[in-house]
């Protein structure tokens, strides 16, 4: 994987094309013009679309901005990761083939210049999420995509801006913040005893890096209010905050 490797996660790009979302994605784009700046791989961990489901000869057009930038990603050598996550887990074929150098299903365990890693988008990753991993194991079904590949794609994606709560809760104010975090501390710990060195995860929207011994543990901020990246420069593993008017 080449270097440096830029993690993002949670960006949920939106289906409405509001103003508010075009600045989130002119802000989301610059970070992009960054990384065709100085090459390497950028990596998102789950929940790039905030809904995307793919039918096989229908893309949703609200995200043909996106499309048209990573193409001009790839055409600058800047290679393209996508783990799939809550919000986004039914891609197809033009995802695949079109834009994305891999997609990741599952948890993703990789070696970087001899540093060992674990990427988990995170959902269902708590101890005390037993009812997602049940839903979770549903709406992943071949069984569910079949029937929601037989809906027409007005419902499917009218049905997807209705149920959607994505940027209205500040993870902030998350009564059980703090429980997640030691318990997210203790599921690295368990890897780092494992010989890992680093943990890149999504989902929770804190944008924070916790050093856990000898290994670090970066849980990615959302780009709705704590928009970050975690970076990967070949040696040092390190967080960092997306300043609107970032300039280095």
């Amino acid at each position: 994987m080449k270097t440096p490797v830029y993690f993002i996660s949670d960006i949920h790009l939106k289906l409405e094309n509001s103003k508010e979302e075009q600045l989130r994605r002119e802000h989301l784009y610059d970070l992009f013009d960054k990384i065709i700046e100085s090459g390497g791989t950028c990596f998102f961990v789950g929940d790039l679309f905030d809904f995307y489901f793919e039918y096989p000869d229908l893309i949703p057009k609200s995200y043909a901005d996106f499309y048209i930038k990573a193409v001009e990603m790839k055409n600058k050598n800047i290679d393209l990761h996508l783990m799939l996550g809550n919000h986004d887990y039914w891609v197809g074929s033009f995802l695949k083939k079109n834009l994305m150098d891999k997609i990741y299903f599952e948890d993703a365990y990789i070696e970087i210049n001899n540093k060992r890693f674990i990427i988990t988008h995170g959902d269902g990753l708590l101890s005390w999420d037993h009812g997602y991993r049940i839903l979770k194991f549903i709406i992943r079904s071949k069984f569910f995509i079949r029937i929601l590949g037989w809906l027409h794609p007005n419902i499917t994606y009218r049905l997807a801006k209705f149920i959607s709560r994505s940027g209205y809760e500040d993870s902030n104010s998350m009564e059980n913040n703090q429980k997640v975090k030691e318990e997210l501390k203790l599921v690295a710990k368990s890897h780092f005893d494992n010989k890992l060195d680093y943990m890149v995860c999504g989902h929770y929207h804190l944008g924070e890096m916790f050093k856990i011994n000898k290994g670090k543990l970066a849980v990615l901020g959302d780009w709705f209010h704590k928009p970050s990246y975690a970076i990967f420069d070949g040696e040092k593993f390190s967080l960092k905050s997306w300043i609107k008017d970032e300039k280095e």
